[in-house]
């Protein structure tokens, strides 16, 4: 979910950027750099069988193991660099690749992180919550049950809420 937001945010940002310099031939290609690197993400996540497919990508891109986004990524720099000074230019590309650096070490950080049966507990009992239902109530778990609702059903066992959970009974 955090992907859409991402992804959201920076459609957002380049199309108000788009329509204030729509007519610059430079802002159209940085748009069409971007959009080339984002459109096949999104596609992924959209059509993929696989749940973590976008991330996969994203993984690669940020690996430098994709050689289509590697060259539109040094398209959309250099256009963003064209408007630099030239001795600011070499500054401002070891930056780039710091940060880049910086986010494939959270990247991996991330990755090692232990999923804890907390975690998972506590992710089941919000996403019951934003259903409007209470990850200890014993009829809404019933009710779940008797209109066939499995991923309610799936969330009230995860969120271990229920006093008599149905191996019980």
């Amino acid at each position: 979910m955090r992907f859409i937001r991402v992804v959201m945010y920076l459609l957002a940002m380049i199309s108000s950027s788009a329509r204030a310099g729509a007519d610059d031939a430079e802002d159209r290609a940085l748009l069409s750099g971007v959009l080339a690197l984002v459109q096949p993400i999104v596609h992924l996540a959209a059509h993929s069988p696989d749940p973590h497919a976008a991330r996969k990508a994203i993984d690669a891109i940020l690996a430098g193991r994709n050689d289509e986004a590697n060259r539109i990524a040094a398209g959309v720099v250099d256009g963003m660099l064209s408007d630099a000074a030239p001795e600011h230019r070499p500054a401002l590309r070891a930056i780039g690749r710091d940060l880049l650096a910086l986010a494939r070490r959270e990247q991996a950080r991330a990755a090692l992180l232990p999923r804890t049966e907390t975690a998972y507990v506590i992710e089941a009992r919000r996403a019951l919550h934003s259903m409007g239902l209470r990850y200890w109530d014993e009829q809404q778990y019933q009710d779940a049950v008797r209109r066939g609702d499995t991923i309610a059903i799936e969330l009230y066992l995860a969120a271990r809420g229920l006093r008599n959970p149905p191996a019980a009974r």
